[in-house]
């Protein structure tokens, strides 16, 4: 007789499973544009310490050791990495970069694979002729300044080509842990739309975040909003009912204030 298994959802697959399905059911698009505009000018009650902690303590209860989604080796294919994904997805990337960094998983072997190489292996990411460049001169100016190595200081970071402060950001949160915050589209409209960090601008966000973010989860905290914008407060079609903080979210567009079920379980001790 087959000995019968049972399988238990891990805490990354059950945070994974909350973003899929049907979106919920959304207030009409007039409605819904209303809700955006009010978040976007600011008017939206503000969130209370407990609240915030609150929130965070439940994406960290779901998601204990959150990881991003680009492949990389080490902290130059990290680096690397980043900067292609400028105004492309995740995925776009990973599908290119594992044959480059085969090839090139450090800054010499990057430029003796040569721009035109490299140009033709991330040819399926968009503007791609530029980020071969950058990546090509960014490689030049780690071997003639940094002895071949990725540097721990955002300054020398962003003073690498096509690097800004988010990619900084990325590289020093993920290869040195250190506990930034770096600001993309999903973190953006997070920020903004539930009122947790209302800004204009990515930095304003990010301050903000800085601000109010509890210390002991700061560390983490890019990758749970970024996850949560991406799978979860998604910018056309929100999953408000499968969100772990829809009873705190602001936002008024949300069509629920019953938070996702997973909260349950959280509450429970059943996640492990």
């Amino acid at each position: 007789m087959a000995k019968q298994t049972t399988h238990r959802k891990t805490a990354r697959q059950s945070l994974k499973a909350a973003g899929t399905g049907k979106a919920a059911h959304r207030k009409n698009p007039k409605a819904q544009a209303k809700a955006d505009r009010e978040a976007a000018h600011g008017d939206l009650p503000q969130w209370t310490n407990t609240e915030i902690e609150e929130a965070f303590r439940r994406f960290a209860a779901a998601n204990p050791a959150p990881r991003g989604e680009l492949q990389h080796i080490n902290p130059f294919t990290l680096l690397v990495a980043v900067v292609l994904s400028a105004q492309a997805t995740d995925a776009g990337v990973n599908k290119a970069t594992p044959a480059l960094f085969e090839l090139a998983d450090t800054p010499e072997k990057m430029i003796k694979l040569g721009e035109a190489r490299v140009r033709s292996l991330i040819k399926t990411i968009g503007l791609y002729r530029t980020k071969a460049k950058n990546v090509i001169a960014l490689s030049r100016k780690l071997v003639g300044e940094h002895g071949g190595k990725v540097p721990h200081a955002r300054e020398a970071l962003e003073a690498l080509p096509g690097v800004g402060r988010k990619t900084a950001n990325v590289v020093l949160n993920v290869a040195f842990g250190e506990p930034t915050i770096a600001v993309d589209t999903h973190i953006f409209r997070v920020g903004n739309r539930t009122g947790l960090a209302v800004g204009k601008t990515p930095l304003d966000v990010e301050m903000k975040l800085m601000e109010v973010v509890p210390e002991r989860y700061r560390l983490h905290a890019h990758h749970w909003l970024i996850l949560h914008g991406r799978y979860v407060c998604v910018a056309r079609r929100p999953l408000c009912e499968k969100c772990l903080i829809a009873d705190l979210c602001k936002w008024p567009g949300k069509t629920t204030n019953v938070p996702s079920p997973l909260v349950g379980r959280i509450e429970k001790g059943a996640l492990k």
